[in-house]
């Protein structure tokens, strides 16, 4: 049987094509027949390291490994594809003694090939060589372990490299470092596909969506989730833009897994890991240098600071605010809108009387003096008032220049040195150990001191005029979009109950439509405007001199 193995899909110098033309070889020199089509034997291992999965727990190797009646031999293309430790290769030699196995590695110490025999039980050489060079590629395992350890840990503390050999954050691609940065490995880049999609994310958390919801669109339009992003990208990146995702049947069978989704836990964590801002992290705390300042990883961060700290306080409510349910009602205009006289509390749209209805039979509130009115005149009613007094209002896009507040960071760098002091116990067995901890403890307190030093400033909106009104908008607008530009607006409808005989038409009484918030100075300045202009054209009604014309506060009310 034909065994293959690779630890990284990308990893080139030991693909899988590399090992299968290798084994092919060595199986034609010893009269080995890996069989053909349905009834080949061959156990292909991919993105599986063998210092942490023992022969018989990888997927295809284990399973062929639990069937020994179905194979003679095993062909490797070198010792480290099957194992790394003496403990694996021990366990391997008693099943191969146990089932009369002949175990083969096209290419061994110095090049040569090795076979180990194990149909005589009885010649303990076998094992004994085996057990041997398993010594041998355990010594070597943990040699490279602690060399690419050192490595990693000194490329940790050098800004802008990135060390590779996993998948970037989100966000970012790995690429060559720039010649004036010494043009020396890698760094990372921001990769305009992941960017494209964080920055509609955002757009639709701005615009009210939850992470939960934003989680569905994404899901719905089958937006490829950070793994799987990764996973196309690496297959570009090491084949090119043109080749077909499919052609590599190895690397198309080890993903071959159900789709990945999209999930408002994957959204948050993402949207508040500082590697957003291009810091290097390390088990989850930023890397930093010896003033404490943050390393960088890219020269491109995604997100400014100021950007990312508007986000995190999207993300992270005031204590003791509840977000709103999102209602689907699509036939009820005045939902949010219109309130009861009697209790104060919202009414609802009852579609089978076609009324809107006191609420307090929901909740099970009292309710002194419960209402219910026809839907057809209230909206019909709300609607006039509307754009009567917010329809000629120019409508403006207003967008937020985010500030910049240093105390997230502040308290950030806070918790981290917290967490540093209470390590300091366990360094104080060794001097070299201390070093290291007072070394990091001064360069937190650096940072801290910086940040305390800086200046808050506040977040800035502009607004663009758009050229168009409210009416304009209104009457563009579906039930839904009309609904939340009263909302927006902070429309109110207060209504009465109604008197006997009522029943023909809307009493006028009992009704009250208020506007508050934003547009009151707008509705205000327009109503002065067309005071003056009908005191022009008719200036035999104009009011005594020094008379005033009486608004409400922050509230334009309209009455009968």
């Amino acid at each position: 049987m034909r065994c293959i193995r690779l630890s990284v899909l990308t990893d080139e110098t030991t693909s899988p094509e590399r090992q299968r033309e290798a084994d092919n070889i060595a199986a034609a020199a010893l009269g080995i027949d890996f069989g053909k089509g349905d009834d080949l034997r061959e156990a292909v291992d991919l993105d599986v390291s063998a210092s942490k999965v023992g022969p018989f727990d990888r997927p295809q190797l284990g399973m062929w490994l639990s069937l020994p009646h179905t194979f003679d031999a095993l062909v490797f293309w070198r010792f480290d594809r099957a194992i790394r430790s003496m403990a694996d290769m021990h366990e391997l030699a008693k099943w191969a003694r146990e089932h009369r196995k002949v175990l083969a590695f096209a290419e061994g110490v110095g090049g040569g090939r090795l076979i180990f025999d194990f149909r005589n039980p009885m010649d303990p050489m076998a094992e004994l060589q085996m057990l041997m060079l398993a010594f041998a590629a355990q010594v070597e395992s943990q040699n490279i372990k602690e060399r690419v350890t050192g490595a990693q840990a000194a490329m940790r503390t050098m800004a802008l490299r990135w060390r590779g050999g996993g998948a970037p954050p989100y966000g970012y691609m790995p690429a060559r470092m720039p010649k004036k940065h010494g043009g020396a490995g890698w760094t990372l880049v921001a990769d305009p596909e992941a960017v494209e999609v964080i920055e509609r994310i955002i757009a639709l958390l701005l615009d009210g969506k939850t992470p939960h919801a934003v989680a569905q669109i994404l899901n719905a339009e089958k937006v490829p989730t950070p793994r799987e992003h990764w996973a196309a990208l690496k297959r570009r990146l090491k084949h090119g833009n043109d080749t077909d995702e499919t052609a590599d049947t190895e690397t198309a069978g080890a993903m071959k897994k159900r789709p990945a989704q999209w999930r408002s836990t994957t959204i948050v964590k993402m949207l508040k890991r500082e590697s957003l801002l291009g810091w290097k992290m390390h088990q989850s705390a930023p890397v930093r240098d010896e003033q404490g300042n943050p390393v960088m990883a890219t020269e491109t961060p995604v997100l400014a600071r100021e950007e990312f700290d508007q986000i995190g306080a999207l993300l992270t409510p005031e204590p003791g605010t509840k977000r709103a349910p999102q209602r689907k009602d699509s036939t009820s205009l005045l939902l949010r809108v219109i309130h009861c006289s009697g209790c104060r509390g919202r009414m609802y749209y009852n579609a089978h009387n076609e009324k809107y209805g006191c609420g307090s039979y929901k909740d099970g509130s009292y309710c002194p003096a419960p209402v219910t009115i026809r839907a057809d005149w209230v909206n019909e009613y709300v609607t006039e008032q509307f754009l009567k007094d917010a329809g000629p209002v120019q409508i403006t896009r207003v967008r937020e220049v985010p500030g910049y507040d240093p105390e997230p960071e502040l308290n950030a760098t806070l918790v981290e040195y917290e967490a540093h002091m209470e390590e300091k116990a366990e360094h104080a067995v060794s001097k070299a150990l201390m070093a290291v901890w007072n070394k990091r403890a001064k360069a937190l307190r650096a940072r801290i001191t910086e940040l305390e030093g800086r200046e808050k400033t506040e977040t800035r909106r502009i607004a663009t005029p758009t050229g168009r009104t409210y009416a304009d908008d209104w009457n563009d607008a579906d039930t839904a979009g009309k609904r939340a530009m009263l909302v927006d607006a902070g429309a109110r409808l207060e209504v009465k109950r109604g008197t006997k005989g009522g029943w023909r038409t809307l009493n006028l009484r009992r009704v009250e439509f208020t506007i508050t918030g934003d547009l009151v100075p707008a509705i205000e300045e327009l109503a002065t405007i067309a005071a003056e202009v009908e005191h022009e054209n008719n200036p035999e009604h104009a009011p005594a001199p020094g008379a005033r014309v009486r608004l409400q506060q922050d509230t334009v009310t309209t009455a009968a």
